[in-house]
């Protein structure tokens, strides 16, 4: 969506400023011990405990860290599934095999992210995902998450529901991105829990 410049920033757009300037003030050691707890709060999670295949991301700058998530599930014996961004911001798939099966890959106009070298599995792989962990910078009380509006999870989320397919959807965020009210759009996608350093909490 293009904001209007004679009526400022949409709700969003602003809500998305704040978080991430919030984020870009932690400090390194910050991010990695948040990193190691959000890990230990997650392996909690019913949803990852049984799960056979999970649909995961490798967090990048001050998100909320993942590697030690990753590393953790595929430790438990679960496959672990990681994007490759496309050209048209859709996302393909595939499986993460350890550290040293990603590749960091520069996209014109994004940071540069890491990403599994494997085979691609193509973009309908996530449907066979039991649990999707999805990356944002907040979520409510309602379930609602913001995303950093890319697009590339909204085409996840749509594709999941063309298919029929009900993992269950959990945002790993820090603490304090638990906020009251997150503005919605008609297309935004409800999750059933969020995992933050200090513990789990779960959605209606």
């Amino acid at each position: 969506m293009v904001e209007n410049p004679f009526r400022g920033p949409s709700p969003k757009a602003e809500m998305r400023r704040e978080l991430i300037a919030a984020r870009r003030a932690l400090a390194p050691g910050a991010v990695e011990a948040a990193g190691r707890e959000l890990a230990r709060q997650a392996l909690a999670l019913p949803e990852l405990a049984r799960a056979g295949t999970v649909a995961a991301y490798v967090s990048v700058g001050t998100e909320p860290g993942t590697r030690d998530l990753l590393d953790a599930l595929r430790r438990h014996g679960v496959r672990v599934l990681l994007p490759v961004l496309l050209p048209d911001n859709d996302l393909d798939w595939a499986a993460y095999e350890g550290p040293a099966s990603l590749a960091e890959v520069a996209h014109p106009g994004r940071m540069r992210l890491l990403e599994p070298a494997g085979p691609r599995l193509g973009p309908d792989a996530v449907t066979g995902a039991d649990t999707v962990l999805l990356p944002g910078l907040a979520v409510d009380g309602r379930g609602m998450r913001l995303g950093r509006g890319g697009g590339s999870y909204d085409r996840v989320l749509a594709r999941l529901a063309a298919a029929g397919a009900r993992p269950a959807l959990v945002v790993l965020l820090y603490d304090d991105e638990v906020v009251a009210r997150v503005p919605e759009e008609p297309h935004d996608h409800p999750v059933q829990a969020v995992a933050t350093p200090s513990g789990v909490r779960r959605f209606g």
